[in-house]
């Protein structure tokens, strides 16, 4: 097992790892950004080392001061989190060349299903169903025409390199795909560094559902269930639950077998997410997420199976020790994340000082957060201030709990607003209650 461990990230998540690493024995090191010199996760870490000014590619984005971080303190493996770097393969392969463990999957299939056109055709050949479009990138507007005409419209054109719903355009009417197709290219560009795009059909009124895969190196694996992520604003989730309401239990086994049928038909290992959307009666795989997902709690309280945990003890070399049978998800569970935003002017992010931050307390119920009274929310990162997670013995139990849970949150500051009235609403609106909702609600919900 290691004994130090550095955590290549900031905010919940970072000071969510090393509580569990705390629990395993093992020492931790957290990096910190200038503007993240006050954080919860610098306090509470066994040291800690200063990589830079808050710009995300003079820190956090930066191998060479990670690297040299971990070397400097001992630091036998790094935990990358989720964003940042933890889908980097050239960073795994940075780490391996340092002789430093990568809590990740193996780099080569970190690179394969980072193209997310490729995955496509990958899982396609390993036999997991996929919507029509291209398994490569589309790169002139004469074979994007050629590629639409194909696959006919709604279409939706995506960032190869993509990630977070960003580098995304859906296109109903031919006449703006030129426009959109270009768009979406340049958009790619400016985010990713990576200008390359494909195509698929898009799905109207669909759900998001995921599954949560574990793995390991000797070719053992299993799935801890489904996740539905279909409350979304500009393809980011809001709301995250298990079981996903409403869908029949047959296509749920299918499709949670195909996720650990794609997981070991490429070697994946350690924890990573397939993601799915649902409508006309089946289920079409979108993309593999090969890190530790946002909403991991949901399908914690679901289990009961630590994912940070599980992900440490592979890295290290340890079969796993979960089989299938052993895996019994129970009751319901739900995520609502407090964002610092401002729903009314499209979710623009408000950042500053709290003067208040009471978060909600009681039975079942876990707040995953990295912020306190008088916490400065700094402007250069992801605006996520907290995650509310419940669970109960049924759907409706957990809907009641999530909604005193948001009733007794309390986050204010001066020109700080954020999302925990509009998940209330969402927690009332007709279509969520009785879980008939799709990734069109949040859109729905603002136009009126």
């Amino acid at each position: 097992m290691f004994e130090t461990i550095l955590i290549a990230n900031r905010g919940e998540i970072a000071l969510r790892i090393a509580r569990t690493c705390r629990e395993l024995g093992i020492r931790t090191v957290a990096v910190y950004s200038t503007a993240d010199r006050d954080s919860a996760v610098v306090r509470f870490a066994d040291e800690s080392v200063h990589i830079g000014p808050p710009p995300s590619r003079r820190s956090y984005l930066s191998a060479p001061a990670i690297i040299e971080a971990a070397r400097r303190t001992g630091a036998e493996a790094i935990h990358p989190g989720y964003g940042f770097l933890s889908e980097d393969p050239d960073f795994a392969e940075i780490c391996e060349a340092a002789g430093i463990t990568f809590i990740g999957p193996p780099p080569a299939v970190m690179a394969a299903l980072g193209d997310k056109a490729r995955t496509r055709g990958i899982m396609a050949d390993l036999g997991l169903p996929v919507l029509p479009g291209t398994t490569d990138a589309v790169e002139s507007t004469g074979r994007a025409r050629e590629v639409a005409r194909e696959v006919g419209f709604p279409l939706i054109i995506k960032a190869v390199a993509g990630g977070g719903g960003r580098g995304v355009r859906i296109v109903r009417d031919p006449a703006q795909f030129p426009a959109a197709f270009a768009a979406s290219r340049a958009e790619a560009q400016l985010l990713f560094g990576d200008n390359r795009v494909y195509i698929e059909r898009y799905l109207e009124s669909a759900r998001h559902v995921e599954v949560q895969v574990l793995t390991d190196r000797y070719g053992n694996g299993v799935h801890l269930g489904e996740r539905d992520c279909s409350v979304q604003r500009r393809h980011q989730k809001l709301v995250e639950e298990s079981p996903a309401p409403g869908l029949p239990p047959q296509l749920v086994e299918r499709m949670t077998a195909a996720a650990v049928t794609g997981a070991l038909g490429v070697g994946y290992v350690g924890a990573g997410t397939f993601e799915f959307l649902v409508g006309d009666g089946d289920f079409y795989l979108m993309e593999v997420n090969c890190r530790l997902q946002v909403e991991h709690p949901v399908t914690e309280l679901m289990t009961g199976v630590d994912l940070v945990r599980q992900q440490i003890l592979v890295a290290a070399g340890e079969r796993l020790a979960l089989t299938q049978a052993g895996v019994v998800p129970r009751g319901a569970a739900i995520e609502c994340r407090i964002n610092v935003e401002d729903p009314e002017r499209g979710f623009v992010p408000t950042p500053g000082r709290l003067t208040r931050f009471e978060p909600p307390a009681g039975q079942f119920v876990r707040v995953d957060t990295h912020a306190y009274p008088g916490y400065q929310v700094p402007p250069d990162y992801d605006s996520l201030l907290a995650k509310v997670v419940v669970w109960a013995p049924d759907r409706a139990q957990a809907l009641a709990r999530m909604g005193r849970a948001l009733d007794e949150c309390v986050v204010e500051g001066a020109g700080v607003h954020t999302t925990r009235a509009f998940l209330r609403a969402t927690l009332d609106h007709p279509l969520f209650r009785t879980g008939k909702h799709d990734t069109s609600l949040v859109d729905a919900m603002l136009a009126h």
